[in-house]
């Protein structure tokens, strides 16, 4: 009968060592034959070893190169089949030791009345090993409303300044900590408005400062 990888099956594995048992109706020598094992030649490896229980013996044999096998020890030449127990208990405990860092990063409150042309200080209050924080001014769609800053923690505080932008919406401070971008702080939006305007009055009139008639 041709080789049954049915009747194929690991019994352990260490160090690029596989131990096998193959049970088979056919006689030693036909299974001692070149070829015979051929069919398995993607899992036998040389150097690996096959208990071979055949229709007239037990025997261990070696695996050589191109799955051809050698002479083997007989070990029982009745073809009395021994009895194998597969069966294995494995306990693993594992023990990790940590310490919880806490960092954070809080930035402070933007001013209510911001108008183009001031100068908004972006500040933020730096908890645990932060070494750097970069501030960024977005506008409202995300996008850079002014170069990103990059700044050194000290005592525990992180600053710097920025143009405050055109007059709009939604823009918003964001807080990076440098050498890590997941840990980060967003400010609420907050708007930039136009510089209160002087009014005069001539003749019982109200005028701008440019001169001209204001209309109630």
């Amino acid at each position: 009968m041709p080789f049954s990888a049915l009747g194929l099956s690991a019994l352990t594995s260490a160090n690029g060592f596989t131990l096998w048992h193959y049970r088979t109706d056919d006689l030693r020598a036909a299974v001692l034959a070149p070829g015979y094992f051929a069919p398995a030649s993607a899992q036998l490896l040389p150097g690996d070893i096959v208990i071979v229980q055949a229709s007239d013996s037990t025997a261990l044999v070696p695996i050589r190169g191109g799955t051809l096998v050698g002479g083997g020890v007989t070990v029982d030449g009745s073809g009395g089949a021994p009895t194998l127990l597969r069966s294995a208990t494995l306990v693993a405990d594992l023990d990790l030791a940590a310490n919880a860092t806490p960092r954070a990063i809080e930035l402070d409150i933007v001013g209510e009345l911001l108008f183009e042309g001031e100068v908004l200080d972006a500040g933020a209050t730096i908890t645990g090993p932060i070494a750097q924080v970069t501030f960024t001014l977005l506008t409202s769609a995300g996008s850079d409303a002014a170069a990103p800053q990059t700044v050194a923690v000290a005592a525990g505080r992180a600053g710097a300044t920025f143009a405050v932008p055109p007059p709009g919406g939604g823009y918003r401070l964001r807080a990076v900590e440098t050498a890590d971008p997941t840990l980060f702080a967003l400010s609420p939006p907050f708007a930039v408005t136009f510089p209160p305007k002087l009014l005069a009055e001539a003749g019982g009139r109200l005028l701008t400062e440019s001169g001209g008639l204001l209309l109630l």
